[in-house]
């Protein structure tokens, strides 16, 4: 495999073959696409003063799919030849079987680019990004003498897009991705605690590898693994809880976001199925999924049915008023694409799935917000969650959280976890802070077995009622 750039239709396949063969698999069909991919990732890790990992990866193939009503044939090669793709046309059309149904309308073709198409493994040479990993441990290491282990990460990759419509129309993308991350491990007195900060998005290395970049990212991981060595163990029971800006947000996204995923409303699963119009969250509260920002981790230029990537408003000032749709979802609800049709990769059927997913700021200050709180926890980061979309019901870690008295941001706590439910939390907002912030690019979501980047995103917030799991109070 080559890193020139990916054109299928120029030396593996016939573009006039390619469609007919489509058109085949598609004919009496409600929907499908010939989705063709090439994807190339590098990782490079670094730990405790030596190289652990370096790793390249390369795959290519095409995902063939026949849509009709809830039926989908979907069939996948990692060989991209005439051959293959006339034995995936068999399998494609089992789902159509005799047909009968007309074709829906294709998306409209866009020419927007939300990001570079130049290739990000090749922004920087293996050795320099190698010298960059070891100055990022040395200066770790320099800056206090309780770092007693440091990983470093860097990670490039980029994936190339061909997806070839029915009607023939016929759309590319090139996706890059990159992500600078650093975990620090301090101890004292016997004692270890970590810190992690990181990210990146659809850009090259050159600014992630900028000594700035990596150094700002390294004092913060030291930062966190700092306050958690004075942490203390966290309070347990129902309290008020504040929201700090930016990466929290990833809690709306789990606990909120999954459930206004097309498929899951469709079927009745969802918390949020049938309230379409309703009250749902608290006045105020603004929530949307836009998969237009440049250069974020979620962005999309095209979904990967080829509908251009939209800013969609989910919740307006409180009312449910939009879910996040693939073709397919849209259509059996009588409603547009939205630009949410994404896959892992080749080998996977697309769903809805959300892009960048984020909380409208209010008109309150931050630190008037944290003033407000009685009795409660600060949170600012959070680590792992589960939610079940059944019912929206949450548990999250918290990676740096407060304890709060009579407005006092007190000692940190260790072991802090937020439990509650999508539904309930979202009417308990009470407040919303003017400094809505977007996470440093570091989000990853799974669903049915399939990951894709994303973002997240809100304000400072206060939620009224959670269940703070920690120690007995």
């Amino acid at each position: 495999m080559t890193d020139s750039p990916f054109r299928p239709f120029d030396t593996m396949l016939d573009a006039g073959e390619a469609l007919t063969l489509l058109q085949n698999a598609t004919s009496g069909a409600d929907d499908g696409e010939l989705f063709l991919e090439r994807t190339r990732s590098e990782a490079l890790v670094f730990d405790d003063g030596r190289v652990k990992t370096a790793s390249y990866d390369a795959a290519e193939g095409f995902g063939l799919r026949a849509v009709r009503g809830e039926a989908v044939g979907y069939a996948h090669s990692s060989e991209i030849s005439e051959a293959a793709l006339r034995r995936a046309v068999t399998t494609a059309r089992l789902a159509v079987g005799d047909g009968g149904e007309t074709l829906a309308d294709g998306p409209v073709a866009t020419n927007v680019k939300l990001y570079t198409d130049e290739d990000p493994i090749a922004g920087a040479s293996f050795p320099v990004k190698i010298e960059t990993l070891r100055e990022m441990d040395a200066f770790a290491r320099d800056l206090d003498p309780r770092v007693v282990q440091v990983t470093a990460v860097i990670m490039a990759s980029c994936q190339e897009v061909e997806i070839l419509r029915p009607d023939g129309v016929h759309l590319r993308d090139v996706r890059p991705m990159t992500r600078v991350n650093v975990s620090v491990i301090v101890e004292h007195n016997g004692r270890r605690e970590s810190g992690t900060a990181g990210g990146g998005g659809r850009v090259g290395l050159d600014g992630l590898m900028d000594p700035i970049d990596w150094q700002g990212k390294t004092r913060e991981a030291l930062r966190v693994a700092l306050v958690n060595l004075e942490a203390e163990p966290a309070p347990a029971g129902v309290m008020d809880v504040v929201l700090g800006p930016g990466w929290p947000g990833i809690l709306l996204h789990e606990a909120i976001g999954h459930g206004l995923e097309g498929d899951f409303n469709r079927k009745g699963s969802s918390a949020f199925a049938g309230l379409m119009g309703q009250q749902i969250a608290s006045k105020g509260v603004t929530v949307l999924d836009d998969g237009t920002l440049p250069d974020r981790r979620g962005s999309i230029s095209v979904d990967d049915e080829g509908t251009p990537s939209r800013r969609n408003v989910l919740i307006e000032d409180g009312v449910l008023v939009g879910y996040m749709q693939d073709r397919q979802n849209a259509r059996l609800m009588g409603v547009e694409a939205t630009g949410n049709g994404r896959r892992q990769s080749h080998a996977h059927v697309p769903m809805p799935r959300m892009t960048n997913t984020y909380m409208l700021g209010g008109d309150t200050a931050p630190g008037d917000i944290v003033a407000d709180l009685k009795d409660g926890i600060y949170a600012v980061g959070f680590g792992g969650g589960q939610v079940d979309i059944t019912n929206g019901k949450f548990v999250f870690s918290c990676t740096e959280a407060y304890r709060v008295k009579d407005g006092k941001v007190g000692a940190p706590v260790k072991g802090a976890t937020l439990i509650g439910d999508g539904a309930t939390a979202l009417r308990q907002i009470r407040a919303l802070g003017n400094d809505m912030a977007l996470d440093p690019g570091m989000g990853n979501c799974g669903k049915q077995g399939q990951w894709v980047p994303v973002g997240v995103g809100q304000p400072t917030l206060m939620i009224g009622g959670l269940t703070v799991g920690g120690s007995a109070t």
